[in-house]
Order: structure tokens, then C-alpha cells, then sequence
């Protein structure tokens, strides 16, 4: 199997580790509010997931639907590519990865007030852990997304040029058909 194919995995393992991560620590701090652990991993360096839970939580009011919901699905899905060796599950599974990704980083730009200066619009990223959260999932999930089209480029370059062989052989035989002096 090429090394591309596998690679195509990054993406939702990423998205997976990390939201089983930021769910594992949100229900850590409720069995022991008082840890300054538990409270730096929610805050810190999975503050990102908590915007997006909150954007969520207006179409959903589940309780651990990032997880359940979305990355787990979004992995299996993934998995069950990875497994068939199929290029289709792997396809969606990228694509609704950094979808996501996406979403959870739009999510945390948009629960920040906005101030405006002279046209000049502030962007608000995560700053220190939380900027290499948000850095690694999205840029996995991207990389993944950009390997899916590669191998799909290369799919139908290899199609197209089996087409021009197969048309050229045709042209060649219908050419020395016409041109050969029993005709």
C-alpha cells in the first residue's frame, strides 16, 4: 500500500486524539474541580474545543458530541478505509475532518469581541499551547486533505493516460487498415 494512502490518516487521528483529549480533560475537572491540571488543560490547551462546544450545543444539546458525534464517526470512517484499502471512506473522512477543523477554529475566532481600527480587523488565535493545538489539528487535517486530492489526481492521470494508449493503438490500427493495399 503507498505511503500516501496511509498518510491520508493523519487527519482524523489527529482530530480524534485531540477531542477525546479535550473530552477525556473535561470530564476529568468535573470528578475534581480543585486540580490546577484539569483547569489548565480545559482553559489552555483545549480552550479551542470549548467555543465550538458552545456553537454546538445550539443544534445539539448532547453532552460529549464533539466526540461521540463527530470525531469518533469521522475516525471510524477512516479507519474503515484504512482497513479496505477503498479510497471512498478515506475521502470523506478528510474532507469532513478539516471541515471540522475548520469549524472549531472559526468557532474560537468568532467568540472573541472584535475591535476595529482604522479598517485594520483584528485576528485572534489561541496564543501558547493552544496555538500548537490548534496548529496541529488543523495542519493535519489539511495535509491529509491535500494528499487525498494528490492520489486522486494521480488516479485520473493514470486513467487518462491508458485512454490515450488505448485510442492510440486504435488510431494505428485503423490507420495501417486504411493505408494497407487490400483495402
Amino acid at each position: 500500500m503507498n505511503r500516501l494512502f496511509k498518510l491520508q490518516f493523519l487527519g482524523p487521528l489527529a482530530l480524534f486524539a485531540a477531542v477525546l483529549s479535550a473530552e477525556l480533560a473535561a470530564r476529568a475537572l468535573q470528578y475534581d474541580p480543585s486540580s490546577e491540571l484539569f483547569w489548565f488543560l480545559n482553559l489552555k490547551v483545549f480552550g479551542i474545543f470549548q467555543r465550538s462546544y458552545a456553537a454546538l450545543s445550539y443544534f445539539v444539546p448532547i453532552d460529549g458530541f464533539q466526540f461521540f458525534g463527530i470525531a469518533l464517526p469521522i475516525f471510524a470512517l477512516a479507519c474503515v478505509g484504512l482497513i479496505a484499502k477503498s479510497r471512498l471512506p478515506f475521502t470523506v473522512a478528510t474532507h469532513l475532518s478539516v471541515a471540522y477543523a475548520i469549524f472549531v477554529v472559526l468557532c474560537w475566532k468568532t467568540g472573541v469581541p472584535e475591535l476595529e481600527h482604522a479598517s485594520l480587523q483584528t485576528i485572534v488565535v489561541p496564543t501558547g499551547i493552544g496555538l500548537y493545538v490548534t496548529a496541529t489539528i488543523l495542519g493535519s487535517c489539511i495535509l491529509s486533505f491535500a494528499i487525498t486530492h494528490l492520489l486522486y489526481f494521480l488516479a485520473v492521470g493514470r486513467e487518462i493516460g491508458a485512454l490515450i494508449r488505448v485510442a492510440s493503438r486504435f488510431l494505428r490500427t485503423y490507420t495501417q487498415a486504411s493505408t494497407s493495399p487490400l483495402a
